[in-house]
């Protein structure tokens, strides 16, 4: 069975941006974020539990918290995901580490990729998204997929 996407959402130049990390990836969202504190100050910013409450307290910025990613964060963010409250997530993960709810961050990228949400896995590819000029301007995308033939 194939998808195709079925509806135009746009995105306002203030991105809501969902920040996201496993335990050994923390260290590295918080330098990155340092680095692009300016940029990020401009968005509305979300986070899981401790990761939202590291960048809160290191950047000095709002961060609207769910809950910790195993205990539930994950499957929040997802959810936020298909319903368009998230246009952009930024998760740094370990591919190497076996994660207890490993389940929850699978389905987390599968919600990414099939809302056609911009995603950044890892530094590099985060200081690319953020050096676009779309991350600061009105962009409609398409979203949603269905069923095809």
């Amino acid at each position: 069975m194939s998808f195709v996407r079925t509806e135009l959402a746009p995105l306002p130049a203030r991105k809501r941006i969902a920040l996201v990390a496993h335990d050994h990836e923390k260290d590295s969202l918080l330098a990155w974020a340092r680095v692009h504190r300016d940029a990020l100050a401009k968005h509305e910013l979300f986070g899981t539990g401790t990761t939202g409450g590291m960048i809160a307290s290191e950047l000095g910025l709002p961060v609207h918290r769910f809950l910790s990613g195993p205990i539930g964060g994950d499957q929040q963010i997802g959810a936020a995901l298909a319903e368009q409250r998230i246009d952009v997530l930024i998760f740094f993960w370990d591919p190497l580490a076996a994660q207890p709810h490993d389940p929850d961050v699978k389905a987390l990228l599968r919600l990414a990729v099939l809302w056609n949400v911009p995603c950044a896995m890892n530094p590099a590819t985060a200081d690319f998204l953020f050096s676009s000029a779309q991350i600061d301007q009105d962009y409609t995308r398409a979203s949603g997929r269905r069923p095809g033939r």
